[in-house]
């Protein structure tokens, strides 16, 4: 939100997989912050059924809001942050099943 203070502006939106599906069984992708952000606010829970394009959650960097999206559908079996949490490059955000 351009001009007000205290508010993070909007970043594009982060798709950071890894593993993947192919012709096999499903493998779970884990998704992986792509810089050091605090975790400003978690959107999905563990639990919950996700599209492509969903938010996971907004993470907070440089005073600008990164929203983490998931590319392909499925189910978060893990949620790895909570609100107010710092990650790291690399780290595990969630993983989709």
């Amino acid at each position: 939100m351009p001009g007000r203070r205290g508010s993070p502006s909007q970043a594009p939106p982060h798709r950071h997989l890894t593993g993947g599906r192919t012709g096999g069984a499903p493998v779970a992708e884990e998704v992986r912050a792509e810089m050091v952000a605090n975790v400003w606010k978690v959107v999905a829970a563990q639990g919950d059924t996700v599209d492509d394009g969903d938010v996971l959650v907004i993470l907070e960097s440089m005073k600008m809001e990164i929203p983490v999206v998931v590319e392909t559908a499925g189910t978060v079996t893990e949620l790895r942050v909570g609100e107010g949490d710092v990650v790291q490059e690399g780290d595990v955000i969630a993983v989709i099943d």
